[in-house]
Formats: structure tokens, C-alpha cells, sequence
């Protein structure tokens, strides 16, 4: 696996993530029992073997499961800690949690933060967590106190670097800010179904802050992914068809497979982008490495781009 530095933070970490979003089988995984955490141990020991060293986290994830078994994983493997580079995400609250009756909701506010850190901590087994990020924008966001909650939590050791994700340029100019130190991250949803990120600034936001993208969901939750069809309902079948024949024409060309053709298309931009696997098959994790080697040209790029949106390039 190939590595690149977080510029902004000076974390060396594989050139692309692993996602532990799916470790526990589901949302709704509070609870988990002997046999989900072996299965997500041998998850993560796969991941490690393939050289990923940056793992994903929300508290979120699994309703808090996922990170418990990843806990279990760094209570098996003490050694992991000098190797990986954890990072996991605090801001989005479930409705009727914690009483019944409260709205699902976004929650920046400096008691909430300071509560999740400590939890996810506990959860996943660990000192300290290597990068923190804000998950969703939170509407009643409020910069200075952002800022309060993360300058303790920096100086009490519990968290070394900060990011965000989904953020608009606006909101993550505002946070910045408040801030002593440079935000490393933006983690987004960005993916050949899914290019927003490339005009309304996101992107060159990044540039110029020289903060590292973080793609979510590369592959559009398999609708990019080899072997996948479109369904014969999906009002865009026929536009996914044509992009799909494009990277299969492509991989036909380059010697590999359509997954990592769209991989290799967003490691291509000059920002950075790391794309997060989130996959739990083995063969899709292994093989999402390859795209590493895939030669992605710049006449090739602007051939999938316009694949992607039916017209060339505005």
C-alpha cells in the first residue's frame, strides 16, 4: 500500500482508508454479541494485512458497535497502536436519544463534543484519537465554542488533530477561524455519481487550505463497483449504463477492473483525495489496493468525466 501525508497534521497514512461502517452488520448494532466481534476482528486484521493504516469511525456507526469491536480488535493487537492512524466523527444524535421524544438532530455544542470523545475513547480502547472530525453540519454551529471544546481536548491529550466532514467552504472558513491551527480534513461524498464537490468549491477550498479530502462512499455503495447492473426501475439506468460501459471499456484497456478504474479516476486529483473502502469482502478489500497502480492519464479522466455526465467538459 502506498502512503501520503495529511499535510496539514504530518499523519502518514495509506494513500486510501478502510470505512468501518458496516463492522457490525448494521445500524442498529448497539449490542452486539461473540460472533459479530470475531467477524469484525478478522475484518480488521484483513485490512491490516493489506496495508491500510487510516480507519474510519463515527460514533454513529452501528449505533456505537463499531467502534466497540474495533476496540476489541486493538485489545487483541496492542501493536496496531504505533501503526494506525485512528479517526472517527461526533455530531449526529439519533431521535429519542437520549430521551424519547427528542428530534434526530446535529449537536456541535461543547458539552456534546467533549461527551463523544470520551465515550468513543472507551468504546474503541484507545488513548488517544489520532484525528477527530465534526460529522454533518450542525445549523446552530458555533465556532468559538467549537473551538473551546477542541483546544481542551488537545490539551488534555485526548485528541491530536481536527477535520470536518460534509462541510460547505463557508462553514469550514468560519470554524477555521476560530481555530490556532489548520482543520487537516474535509471528508465528502464525492464519486463519479456524485461530482458536486468539483464546482461549488469543496475541492478547491481544499487546495488552497491545503486540507486532505476524504471520499466517502467512492464507489456510490456499489453502483460503481464491478459485476454491479443497474436496476431495470432505476430512473437513471440507462445514464449509469453508459457510465458503467465506459469504466468497463476503460478497465478492458488498463488491465483491471471497473472498481478500480473509478478509484484511480478521484486519486487522481491534485488535492489528495483519499477514498474510504468500506466494503467487508474480502476480495473487494483486497482488490480496491489495486487501483494504486492503475495509469490514469489526463485524456482519460476528462473521458470518464464526460461518461459520467453525458456531455463534455463545461
Amino acid at each position: 500500500m502506498k502512503v501520503t501525508n495529511l499535510t496539514q497534521c504530518n499523519l502518514v497514512v495509506s494513500r486510501i482508508a478502510y470505512g468501518c461502517m458496516r463492522l457490525a452488520g448494521g445500524w442498529d448494532r448497539r449490542r452486539v454479541g461473540a460472533v459479530e466481534i470475531e467477524r469484525g476482528i478478522g475484518i480488521l486484521e484483513l485490512a491490516v494485512a493489506c496495508g491500510y493504516t487510516l480507519f474510519d469511525h463515527a460514533d454513529i456507526y452501528g449505533d456505537t458497535a463499531c467502534e466497540t469491536i474495533f476496540g476489541h480488535a486493538m485489545a487483541k493487537h496492542p501493536e496496531w497502536r504505533e501503526r494506525l492512524v485512528v479517526a472517527t466523527k461526533c455530531g449526529i444524535r439519533w431521535a429519542d436519544q437520549p430521551n424519547p421524544g427528542v428530534p434526530y438532530r446535529y449537536d456541535f455544542s461543547y458539552d456534546h463534543i467533549k461527551r463523544s470523545v470520551e465515550e468513543s475513547l472507551g468504546r474503541s480502547q484507545i488513548e488517544a484519537i489520532d484525528l477527530l472530525q465534526l460529522h454533518r453540519p450542525d445549523y446552530l454551529a458555533d465556532p468559538v465554542e467549537i473551538a473551546r471544546a477542541f483546544t481542551e481536548l488537545r490539551a488534555e491529550g485526548k485528541v491530536k488533530h481536527f477535520g470536518v466532514s460534509n462541510f460547505r467552504p463557508s462553514l469550514v472558513r468560519a470554524l477555521q477561524q476560530a481555530l490556532p491551527w489548520p482543520l487537516a480534513v474535509n471528508q465528502v461524498e464525492i464519486h463519479l455519481n456524485r461530482l458536486d464537490c468539483l464546482t461549488d468549491g469543496t475541492l478547491d477550498q481544499c487546495l488552497e487550505l491545503k486540507m486532505t479530502p476524504l471520499a466517502w462512499s467512492p464507489l456510490d455503495r456499489g453502483r460503481l463497483a464491478t459485476g454491479y447492473k443497474p436496476e431495470e426501475n432505476d430512473p437513471r439506468a440507462a445514464d449509469r449504463l453508459r457510465l458503467l460501459q465506459a469504466l468497463d471499456t476503460m478497465g478492458a484497456e488498463l488491465g483491471c477492473g471497473r472498481s478500480e478504474v473509478a478509484l484511480a479516476w478521484l486519486l487522481k486529483h491534485p488535492s489528495g483525495i483519499i477514498p474510504i473502502i468500506g466494503s467487508v469482502t474480502p476480495d473487494r478489500i483486497r482488490d480496491a489496493v489495486r487501483a494504486l497502480e492503475v495509469p490514469m492519464s489526463r485524456e482519460n479522466w476528462y473521458r470518464i468525466l464526460e461518461a459520467a455526465r453525458g456531455e463534455r467538459a463545461a
